[in-house]
């Protein structure tokens, strides 16, 4: 039987960035009008390490909001190499701050602040462990002797397996996850263990990045990886496993931005998220695993209550901008000018 309409929980995006100024104000309400909140990364150019600056980042994004739509930003906190355990307790108390974020120094976009050696964000983790505040972990290593194709296996063979040992009470959310052995490790471990998968990571492999010469606005980080892996994260996506859930990682950058010499990573997907997982959870004949992974089991990870709200979708063809503003200047979003199968409609 073919469907060609379907009614969910109102979902939530457990990995999104927003950017500061005009560029937030522009992308936030695509967001909003899919999604009832979104974890908001914090690798600002001035990174997001306190409360005070959290809270100020949430308020911009509300203020982003329009009064019709019901959005809740869950903000988070940025990691560094001197986080204190105190740092940690005030994130806890805020009610505000529902993770914080690992980014190995180097890793993508804005992670010079990120953190140099594990080593040395253990007490900041022995105090979230006691607090309840989970890890979220960008899964990379930066050695430039490790493979790009290869950095998310060694982050978890050589970092996250060690730390699981030393924090087994710390709940993790593997970031993005491209690869079968991040599946594989992510199915076997603790419950404390779970990950998000980007729209983009299972609608694409490698290839993308090369078809028809260079495609700059398929480069992000972690990489495209080869087929076998985007099937593997296909998988797990429409599993029923609650350890995978939605978090598209999109990321809006300047146009200018990503079609240069050395372009930037990340690619733009909140403004028809939805429309493309979709797609994804039809042509893998599994739309009744949809609810789960984008509406309830990330909600579940995070102890956040169901969303009371429901989201329809309308099998319908339509064509997706060429481009959308971001402030003064253009973001071209994942699949421009193309058609697109599945839309949002108002019920």
């Amino acid at each position: 039987m073919i469907n060609d309409k379907i009614q969910i929980i109102r979902p939530d995006d457990f990995h999104l960035h927003v950017r500061s100024g005009e560029a937030l104000k522009s992308v936030v309400p695509h967001t909003a009008r899919q999604f009832a909140r979104a974890i908001i990364m914090p690798n600002l150019a001035t990174p997001v390490t306190t409360v005070d600056q959290a809270q100020s980042y949430r308020q911009a994004v509300l203020n982003a909001v329009s009064e019709d739509l019901d959005f809740e930003p869950l903000m988070t906190l940025y990691l560094t190499d001197k986080t204190s355990a105190e740092v940690i307790k005030a994130a806890k108390e805020s009610s505000i701050i529902h993770a914080l974020k690992l980014y190995p120094a180097g890793a993508t976009t804005n992670s010079e602040a990120g953190v140099t050696d594990i080593n040395n964000i253990y007490p900041a983790l022995e105090a979230m462990q006691s607090v309840s505040l989970p890890l979220l972990v960008h899964g990379e290593v930066t050695d430039p002797l490790i493979d790009v194709f290869d950095r998310e296996r060694v982050f978890i063979e050589t970092i996250l397996e060690p730390l699981i040992q030393r924090f087994p009470d710390l709940k993790i959310v593997m970031e993005h996850i491209t690869t079968k052995e991040a599946v594989e490790f992510v199915t076997t471990t603790s419950n404390k263990v779970a990950a998000t998968i980007t729209v983009h990571h299972l609608l694409m492999n490698r290839n993308a990045i090369f078809t028809g010469g260079i495609r700059p606005h398929h480069y992000c980080l972690p990489v495209l990886k080869r087929e076998e892996h985007r099937k593997a994260l296909v998988e797990a996506a429409i599993s029923g496993n609650p350890k995978f859930f939605l978090g598209t990682d999109s990321a809006p950058h300047p146009q200018s931005a990503k079609e240069s010499a050395c372009g930037c990573a990340g690619m733009y997907t909140a403004y028809n998220a939805m429309e493309l997982y979709t797609e994804v959870f039809e042509t893998a004949g599994a739309l009744h695993r949809l609810e789960g992974f984008a509406s309830i089991y990330g909600a579940k990870f995070y102890d956040l209550p169901q969303n009371k709200e429901t989201l329809t979708l309308k099998r319908e063809s339509w064509e997706i901008p060429a481009s959308l503003s971001l402030g003064q200047a253009k973001v071209i979003p994942l699949r421009a000018g193309e058609k697109c199968q599945w839309k949002m409609i108002n019920e």
